[in-house]
Parts: C-alpha cells; structure tokens; sequence
C-alpha cells in the first residue's frame, strides 16, 4: 500500500501544532554541538595506529581471500560450509596474525532441501493429461562453475512439497492490489498457478497474498526489465557483462521470520525444546518455485487472455497476458495446465558460528562487535564472501599488531561468522539468543558486513541516527576508489544526497529492516547498529542490486571482471569498516551523537501531524503527548551534550566517562518494548519496525492507522492506535531518563 492511503490519512491536511514549531525548532541553535561527534578528538584514539591499518590493508590479499571463499559452492551446512569453519578458524588462532581466541558455536538448526533423487520440476500438462514441456529449473554451464554435484538447484527454502496443477495466470508483483486487479478483470482465481515477478515486497508475502486468494501454486521470475535493464541476448548478458543470462535463478528463503524455526527465542541446542514442524508459522501456506527468465518467456508469450496494463509489462520480447491458461495458436494447446513438482524435505542439519575475540584493555566488559555471514546459496563471490574477504584482512592487520605488541584496543573487539544467514539469519540470530543479557548489558555497537561490494560507485550505509558521526568522521578521511581524488564522504553525498538541520548536506542513511544480520541486533537486542556496503550509480541502471544476486554466476570472476577489478572498492570497505572499529574500540568517549536522534525524532514527528493528524483528530486521539515526550527528550539530549563538552575540556575521572559511556550505549535499549509487536517475532525496537505502508513517520503509529483508517470511531483498530501512541510516548520518555544524570530520576 503505497501514497494512496496516506493520502486519505490526511496528507496536506491542517496539522495539529504547526510545521513551524518543528522547523523552527532546528532553526534556533540551542546548545553547542558536543566534541564527541567531530573526528580525532577522543583522547584514547591512537592515529598513529589508525593511519598504519589504513595503509596495511591491501587489495591484493582480499583479491586472494575472495578466489579461496568462493572457490567451491558452499551452501550452509554443507562440507564446504564447515571446511571454511576451519579456515576462519586456522586464520584467527594464526601464532602470527591471530586473535586472542577463536572457538565454533554449534546450533540444531531447521533447513530445508531441493531432493537430489527427485529434481523440482515445472511442466505443461495438456488437457487429456500428455506431458508437453518439462523444465527442470538450473543453469547453463556457461563458465564450468554450475554444473557440479555441490551446486544446488534452484528452489525456495521452506516451500512445502507437493503437485498442485492449473491453469496459469499472470499476477505481476503478487501483491494484494495486484490481484483486485486481476479481479475487477473477471478472473478466477481458485485452482491457478500464479506466475509473479520478483520485486516490491518480500518474497514469502507473495505466496501467502497469492494463498489468500486461491492460488495452488506460484512461480517466480526475475523480469530482465528489473535487473538487467531490459537486456536478454547471450552478447549482453555474463559472461560478456555482469547482466543475469537468460537460464540465472535467484534462489531465496521464503520464511516469514528469522531465527531457527522450530526453537524461537531459545538457541537452538540439541536439548533445546522445539515447537512441532507441523505447527510452525511462517512457512508458505503453498509450493513454490523460482524459475529463469527464459522458462518464464515460454510461459509468459504464450498465456491467452486480455493484455496486461502497461505498469506490469517487462522485457521478455512479447505483450504480456492475464491468463487464465494458453491461446490456441501458441507453443502449447488451449486448456493446456502447468503443473509444479516440488520435492522438498525439512532437515535438522548442525551448523556453525566462528566468534573471534581482542580483548580489551581497559574495558574488556564492552565489546564491538563486526559480523559476517559465511554461507550462500553456490559460489556466492558477493554474497558474502566479498564480506568475509574483508573480514579476513581486516582480522590479520588487527591481530598482526596484535601479536606484536604495538596495540590492544580500548574496548574488546568481536568478530562473528555467522552460519546459515540464507535461510533466515539463522546463525547471528541464535548467537543473540544465546547471550542475550551478555550482549545486552556489554555491547557498544553492532557493524555488519555483508556483501561488501556488489559495485564500485558509492558507499551505502543503513543505520541508527547515533552512528553516523563516526562514520561521517571515518569516510572524510578515506580517499575514494574512483581516481576522483574526492573522499568516499564526498562521494557517498553525491549518490545518496540528505540535509540535516543540524548538519546540512549529508549522505542519507538507509533503514535497518530485517534483510541480514543486523536484524536481530537492533530489533531484539537494541544495539545501536549499521550496515556497509559499496554499490552501484543508480542513475546508470534501474538494477535495485547486482544482476547475479543468488544465482550460480554469483563467482569469483564476475567479481574480478566485473564487479571490483583491482579491488580498490574491497580496499575501501574494509578502510571504512577499520576506522570505524578503531574509533569505537578506542576513543574515550563513544563516537555516538545523540543529537542526530532527537533530529529523527522531530522529523517523525512532523510528518506525522503532517500525515496523520486530521485523521488522528478526528477520532479524539492527540499527538500532543507525543510533542511533549519528544521535547523531554530533546532537552535531556542537550544535557548530555553539554555535560560531555565539560567533561572532554577537563581531566574527567574515569568513572564519569564510564558512566557517559553506558547512557551513549543503553539509549538504544530505551526503544525496545518487547509487547510492542506481538505479532511480529523478535521486533521491539517501537521505531525501526518496518513500514508497511510509504510514510516518513513513526512506522508504527503509521501501522496501526492504516490497519484502523477504513473501521468505525472505537473499533479495536483505533484502541491499537492509541497504545502504539501511548507506546511510543512511553519509550521516548524512558530514553529521556537514560539520557539524564545517572544519579536524578
């Protein structure tokens, strides 16, 4: 549900207090802006130690890791997956470049298979039941990497087996609005097989909205119009460019939640209690399977039925139909069914965490945490090994130090490879199972790395308003890998372009949703966290990610040739992510402006008078306690600020910093409300629950107002509205207290 509803929620409507108190707001200055979010100011940060890891990372060495990661598929859980275990292993208790310590955490996990016995198969059944076309959904061999017996087929995680059989339609994106298209058009859509394009919402919520309505089975597609900028000829398309040939399937995970399915908020041991597999929600209610672009053509070009709008036509080289069923005068006969064969089985498989560690000096009970997933779905050159390559380097520049005694941070440093993240963030999820109230209590901040680099225009950044100073700091003093002579800063504003009243021109930081492992950092933990990657120039492609992404053509060479060659853009992820680590690991005070979340808070809260408050209005319902929480809490973040001015002019006694230090951390925590989103598994962070519809204010007041805008004044949706605003009053108002002297109430 996009603008539309917004619009009847009262946008451009009278607000409630006045765009001018929010502006205006801003526009005074009203106190002076702490030293803790400049750059080199922290006393215990070394420069000297911060310029020798810069210049000792080399793009050579990650060049060498990415060949060694990505050499072989390496699916979690399978023999490869394990054999990098040990690798990461071997590196990080390495005599000379290594850690302090490095052990293996090992969970009972739920995964789900292809069969090898019995291949998933799509088929064109014609109507006295003769077998006119079989795909078996894979790739051409076109590189000698995806055919091997440890390459698996293209499937959909969690999709249940089974044989459903009908005619096909064409449902464009799958989602809700699509299908009362699809109605009004006079379809019928009960006993069908719906073939949907990838994109707009989450794979799983396809197939559930598609269930809802009657559909058996559904298969998906990537539309060359989406990735490939509407490129389909073999001379266009990898191994001549970095475009998905014709045969590439993306192959994803389509469980609604994350974590171990059968053993949610418990870590998934061998003794761990497990909910029955038949009893689990999240799974889709029906088979699914991807299929290529060229399978989807055959199916798509010859669909009968009236021709799809112009929004829902791609780039398969014929006139997009509706359905239901094939025209006569196509390859397949009238009356003509498809008929999907899905074969896959549930397992409980063992999969592994590697956690490595640096122990601190000085306060070796606060940890930052860098994370990394290990597995993928084949090669996985981008995702994610071009993450753990940066991980290894960043590891043996830091341990080298280490173990010669030149350096120890601050703070301890840990660093996470997490298993099975391709099935549902399996592994970072169980880790912060495992030690919720340790990491809880412990941990500074969370920094994820993924796919590092999937391209080699621009830094990206998804994160919490406290930590962009540190990155700004960081990236201001990184040249970027582009010749221009500019630092990534100056780049990274010019391809994400944002304004701050406090700051003016900035780079925008993205939203942490729930799409790697920092999911389960920022929304069940509240660990102030962020997400790098370097990415392409949007204004070069419409391509939302890298054409390959899931595919089996996701390997080394596709990386060297196309997506980083000389891996200057890996060289400069990794220099980003170290200064980072070095800032938090050892500055005196915490790199955190607090500022910057009063100044999201206010935005909030603008763009919710401005959205929702003639709505609001209408059904007695006042955001003016929301206006007085966000005023407390702006008033105890000016405090602090100030209070930390005073105390970095001075020779602060090192309890005060320690005791700075902990509300700079804790008021992350402040936003959780673990009954917020009963719902939803995990989510309590009451502002980064995701959006479900496009509005710039408090996602979950937002929620709640389209769940309620089309039920009667007093009905449950409106009760739901209130204690979502009373929720949020609640958290702003306990951060305001964590923000205030310690020692006041």
């Amino acid at each position: 549900m996009g603008w539309e509803v917004v619009a009847k929620l009262g946008v451009g409507a009278a607000v409630l207090l006045g765009l001018g108190i929010i502006l205006g707001h801003f526009a005074i200055p009203k106190r002076a802006k702490p030293l803790a979010s400049s750059t080199s100011v922290s006393q215990d940060l070394d420069l000297k130690i911060l310029e020798t890891v810069m210049e000792q990372l080399e793009a050579d060495k990650m060049r060498e890791n990415l060949r060694t990661l990505s050499q072989e598929p390496h699916v979690a859980t399978s023999p490869r997956d394990e054999a990098l275990v040990e690798l990461l292993l071997n590196r990080w208790r390495d005599p000379e470049s290594g850690l302090d310590s490095a052990e293996i955490f090992e969970y009972e996990v739920l995964l789900s298979f292809p069969s090898q016995e019995q291949p998933n198969l799509v088929q064109i059944v014609s109507s006295t039941g003769d077998i006119l076309q079989t795909y078996r959904p894979g790739e051409e061999n076109l590189t000698g990497e995806q055919a091997g017996p440890d390459v698996v087929q293209p499937y959909a995680a969690y999709s249940p087996p089974g044989t459903p059989q009908g005619l096909l339609i064409y449902a464009n994106r799958g989602t809700d609005q699509d299908f009362r298209k699809l109605q009004i058009q006079g379809i019928n859509f009960v006993g069908t097989i719906a073939l949907t394009r990838y994109g707009h919402i989450k794979y799983v919520d396809k197939v559930a909205i598609a269930a809802r309505h009657g559909v058996v089975g559904v298969l998906l597609f990537t539309d060359p119009e989406d990735l490939n900028d509407g490129q389909t000829l073999p001379n266009q398309t990898y191994p001549n460019s970095w475009r998905l040939p014709p045969s590439g399937v993306e192959r994803n995970h389509f469980f609604k939640n994350f974590g171990d399915p059968l053993t949610p908020y418990i870590p998934a041991h061998h003794s761990s209690f497990r909910l029955d597999q038949n009893n689990v929600s999240g799974f889709p209610p029906i088979p699914v399977q991807p299929i290529s672009f060229q399978d989807a053509r055959d199916l798509l070009c010859n669909l009968d039925g009236a021709v799809a709008e112009k929004s829902w036509q791609g780039a398969l080289g014929c006139k997009y139909r509706l359905g239901p069923g094939f025209r006569d005068d196509g390859a397949f006969s009238a009356g003509s069914q498809v008929k999907l064969s899905i074969h896959n089985r549930l397992e409980l498989r063992n999969s592994s965490n590697v956690l490595g560690i640096i122990r601190g000096a000085v306060e070796p009970d606060r940890y930052v945490l860098l994370g990394n997933h290990r597995d993928s779905w084949v090669h996985g050159a981008v995702d994610p090994s071009s993450g753990t390559a940066v991980l290894l380097e960043l590891t043996r520049v830091l341990g080298t130090l280490l173990k010669k005694g030149t350096w120890r941070p601050r703070r301890s440093i840990l660093f996470g490879s997490w298993g099975a993240e391709e099935f549902g963030l399996i592994g970072s999820t169980e880790f912060t199972e495992e030690f919720f109230s340790k990491m809880q209590e412990r941990t500074v901040a969370y920094i994820n790395v993924d796919f590092s680099v999937y391209a080699n225009a621009s830094l990206r950044v998804l994160g919490t308003p406290p930590i962009q100073s540190v990155i700004f700091a960081a990236t201001k003093e990184i040249l970027a890998p582009d010749g221009s002579g500019l630092s990534i800063f100056d780049v990274w504003v010019q391809h994400f372009q944002g304004f701050s009243w406090l700051h003016g021109p900035i780079p925008k930081l993205g939203i942490l949703a729930d799409s790697s492992d920092y999911a389960p950092f920022i929304h069940y933990l509240g660990i102030s966290s962020m997400d790098i990657t370097y990415v392409h120039d949007r204004t070069e492609t419409k391509a939302l990610i890298y054409p390959a992404y899931h595919t089996a053509f996701d390997t080394f060479d596709y990386v060297d040739r196309f997506v980083d060659p000389g891996f200057s853009s890996h060289q400069a992820v990794a220099r980003t992510i170290g200064n980072v680590l070095l800032r938090l690991s050892d500055s005196l005070f915490l790199p955190f402006n607090v500022s910057d979340y009063s100044e999201r808070i206010f935005l909030y809260l603008e763009a919710s008078q401005k959205e929702l408050g003639t709505v609001l209005k209408h059904h007695k319902i006042s955001l003016e306690p929301l206006m007085a929480a966000a005023e407390k809490f702006d008033s105890a973040v000016a405090s602090l600020d100030n209070q930390i001015l005073a105390l970095q002019t001075g020779s602060p006694d090192p309890l005060q910093v320690r005791m700075i230090n902990d509300q700079l951390m804790l008021l992350e925590r402040a936003f959780l409300n673990p009954r917020a989103f009963p719902q939803n598994l995990y989510y309590s962070h009451v502002l980064w629950v995701p959006h479900l519809v496009n509005s710039a204010s408090f996602p979950s007041l937002a929620n709640a107002c389209v769940g309620a805008w089309r039920t009667k004044p007093g009905s449950e949706a409106w009760a739901e509205v209130r204690r979502q605003l009373s929720i949020l009053v609640a958290a702003l108002e306990g951060a305001a207290a964590t923000l205030k002297p310690v020692a006041d109430l």
